[in-house]
């Protein structure tokens, strides 16, 4: 299927235009965010953690130590909310009560499991790091087995998917567009910065090249 099928959790349905279902333009948005949001509870306290996340295929995949709560709490099939958003512009109108954003997100429901295959951990892990930078795997030391042991990888299925979306400038009272007030949009974006050596890299290696950051 080329879109997933909207659940009564996931339908959109305050202004239900700006519902997406087409996985392509769901998997964009999650390719090109580095940062998730994943909402759980716990003996009815909510809890909403920032974290570092990856796609592969039809799965979500986060990770962290093995000491996490988050993790360890995930693990035991509680469930689970994980939302990714790009603001892409401010929407400045002619009055306050019409100021916007245009944004794109994503939202995930379900059930995560933790990886235990080996080979699935690694391929996780390798979509960790190139997701940061393509082709970083490639260029980096493989983790020994304590460093596998010490990480704990959950697998989230992209079955129970959403995203909404807004784009276009303001919607103003039509009486207000005769004040001599400017409206439009300030376009949003994140600009990698020149690469910063730590100090002990040896001399003739090069910085990567910012063009391998950019979406």
């Amino acid at each position: 299927m080329d879109s997933f099928t909207p659940t009564g959790r996931t339908q959109v349905r305050r202004y239900p235009n700006r519902g997406v279902y087409d996985k392509a333009q769901v998997y964009g948005i999650l390719d090109e965010g580095f940062l998730c949001h994943v909402g759980f509870a716990v003996d009815g306290q909510p809890f909403v953690i920032p974290t570092g996340y990856a796609r592969s295929g039809d799965q979500l995949y986060i990770h962290g130590s093995a000491a996490s709560r988050m993790l360890r709490t995930l693990h035991q099939g509680v469930d689970v909310c994980v939302t990714v958003t790009l603001v892409d512009a401010f929407v400045l109108a002619r009055s306050g009560f019409h100021h916007s954003m245009n944004y794109r997100s994503v939202v995930v429901l379900g059930k995560a499991r933790q990886v235990t295959d080996r080979e699935e951990k690694l391929n996780a892990l390798r979509s960790f790091t190139n997701h940061i930078v393509p082709g970083r795997w490639d260029e980096v030391r493989p983790p020994t087995d304590q460093e596998l042991k010490a990480t704990t990888v959950l697998a989230l299925p992209l079955d129970e998917v959403s995203a909404k979306m807004r784009s276009g400038g303001p919607i103003d009272d039509d009486e207000d567009y005769a004040l001599p007030i400017w409206a439009g949009i300030v376009p949003v974006r994140t600009q990698m910065g020149e690469p910063l050596a730590d100090g002990r890299v040896p001399d003739g290696i090069p910085a990567p090249d910012r063009e391998r950051f950019r979406r």
